[in-house]
């Protein structure tokens, strides 16, 4: 069993619903994510072009493992609608090993 540290949750906020299950669609078809949960409703404001910019956005909170994160970023960033898309990955310490290993059984090819 490989240690949590592995494995990789990430990241990443768009526009709305749609895009975000388009997103979700294509990375789990690629086999680059074991799963994509999708909290629509967030209020996000941030500094955007000289300017503070307020939007309600969906973030993205993605399963993989370390492995498959540069090939998971190249697709993220093809598909994303935005300029410069949010693509944070946050390296797990501690998980359910049973959990790992389905995120492994899920993204293997």
């Amino acid at each position: 069993m490989r240690p949590a540290s592995d494995y990789l949750l990430v990241l990443s906020t768009c526009p709305n619903v749609a895009v975000a299950e388009d997103i979700a669609t294509e990375l789990l078809n690629k086999r680059l994510v074991a799963c994509v949960n999708m909290i629509p409703g967030v209020i996000s404001m941030y500094h955007w072009q000289g300017a503070v910019q307020k939007d309600q956005e969906v973030v993205l909170l993605m399963k993989t493992q370390h492995d498959d994160y540069d090939a998971l970023q190249d697709a993220l960033r093809r598909v994303h609608p935005y300029e410069l898309p949010e693509i944070i990955a946050v390296s797990l310490e501690n998980a359910l090993p049973a959990y790992l290993s389905w995120i492994s059984d899920s993204v293997t090819k």
